[in-house]
């Protein structure tokens, strides 16, 4: 599970989340992984996954607060690696800031 680090524009669907984790990200997004993407205010999330033989897109905006992130530096590039515990606060919205 990977997560952009700078915010995305979520205007775009399929073609132009695997563009961005081609191009910008320089990932496979047809590896299985799931991509995540936040806009600037981090209140909308959109996830990428690649499922045998098409691409699966959830997305979900929050009617209040943003998503909490987990701590990461500049040096850790584009996008950062997640394990399942540091994607819990992001994924789920009872955990999000105010």
């Amino acid at each position: 599970m990977y997560l952009a680090v700078g915010p995305v524009d979520l205007r775009g669907a399929f073609d132009r989340l695997a563009a961005i984790t081609r191009q910008v990200l320089c990932l496979d997004p047809a590896s299985g992984a799931l991509f995540l993407f936040l806009n600037k205010r981090r209140n909308r999330l959109k996830a990428l996954w690649w499922d045998r033989n098409g691409y699966t897109i959830l997305y979900k905006r929050l009617s209040k607060g943003a998503f909490a992130l987990p701590s990461f530096t500049e040096a850790d590039g584009k996008c950062i690696e997640l394990c399942t515990r540091s994607a819990d606060p992001i994924l789920s919205s009872s955990l999000c800031a105010a």
